[in-house]
């Protein structure tokens, strides 16, 4: 479904020269310069009743401005009585801890039971906001922090943030293998080329960039803390495994469990069984939309990673690290 929205106001005389999609950006800061332009391209912009379709073309000051558009609402989707983790939630802005397990955005195969349905239960105006205010997502069975805009200025100025790299996002992740020390990877990603649904590190794929550092050693497994640059669809997932580390129970990349000679079979079973990517979005820094206040959140980890670590530490201290 889709809601019209009707804007009016007057160029000002001190814009004189400037780009009519600068302009109107300027002029209604609730709206990105990329929606913008798709309505000028559209002609739904008209300046003094007269249509104008080019983004570049030039204001002198003084024209009347008339925008008729539309935007799509997510009504389509029902809302549900998903309960959520809300660790802050303000007039614009919501942040949650997401359990693994819940679904970001319905799609093939999840008409429901998201987060977005979730999200029309607890504010159901967040109908008006594209895509119920996600701005980025975390994997099903990635755990961790997300922040959603419950208002249309807010998403805005969050997508130009995430844009802008200007949101810090770190995550913890269990990896196999040994690892000396931290670093990051700068391999572009891109759809696979014969698994569509997967993501792999290729030539002419869009630029992407993983910080890493060593929070603990195992015997034959890294505890990690990573931080994002930009925010490709399985970076962390992809990155890692491209440089042959990949996360424990990664059910895509990470290939056999690699359980480290002579463990315990309590260990065993639980490499084994460890169904989902040990990976969870642990804290969360932005400076607040409306405010300009910078925030930050952090998530502890879920008890599955909690247990996760502790076995490996008792094995390591059992067995020391030379013998894996």
């Amino acid at each position: 479904m889709t809601k019209q929205i009707k804007l009016s106001q007057i160029v000002p005389d001190n814009f004189y020269g400037m780009r009519l999609d600068q302009a109107l950006a300027e002029m209604f800061p609730d709206y990105s310069r990329s929606r913008i332009k798709e309505w000028i391209l559209a002609d739904a912009v008209q300046l003094d009743k007269s249509v104008q379709n080019l983004p570049k073309f030039k204001v002198v000051g003084g024209e009347q401005v008339d925008i008729v558009a539309d935007i799509a609402e997510d009504q389509r989707f029902s809302a549900e009585p998903i309960a959520l983790d809300i660790l802050h939630e303000d007039e614009h802005i919501l942040v949650i801890n997401k359990p693994a397990g819940l679904v970001v955005h319905p799609g093939a195969g999840n008409a429901d039971g998201t987060l977005l349905n979730a999200l029309l239960h607890h504010c159901p105006s967040i109908a008006e906001v594209p895509r119920a205010g996600i701005i980025h997502r975390l994997d099903k069975d990635t755990t961790g922090l997300m922040v959603v805009a419950k208002t249309i200025p807010a998403q805005t100025h969050l997508v130009e943030a995430m844009q802008a790299r200007e949101i810090t996002r770190e995550y913890e992740a269990i990896c196999y293998g040994k690892m000396t020390g931290g670093g990051f990877v700068n391999q572009p990603i891109g759809r696979h080329q014969t698994r569509r649904t997967q993501m792999a590190v290729i030539d002419g794929g869009k630029p992407a960039v993983t910080h890493y550092r060593v929070m603990e050693k195992y015997r034959g497994h890294t505890r990690l803390r990573l931080r994002l640059e930009t925010g490709r669809t399985h970076q962390i997932r992809v990155h890692m495994a491209f440089i042959n580390h990949s996360l424990v129970g990664d059910p895509v990349y990470g290939g056999r469990p690699r359980p480290p000679r002579k463990a315990a079979e309590s260990l065993l079973v639980m490499i084994r069984n460890f169904k989902r990517q040990a990976l969870h979005a642990a804290m969360l820094r932005l400076a607040h939309p409306i405010t300009s206040e910078i925030l930050e959140w952090h998530a502890p980890l879920p008890e599955d990673l909690v247990e996760l670590n502790a076995a490996l530490r008792a094995d390591t201290l059992l067995h020391g690290m030379d013998e894996a």
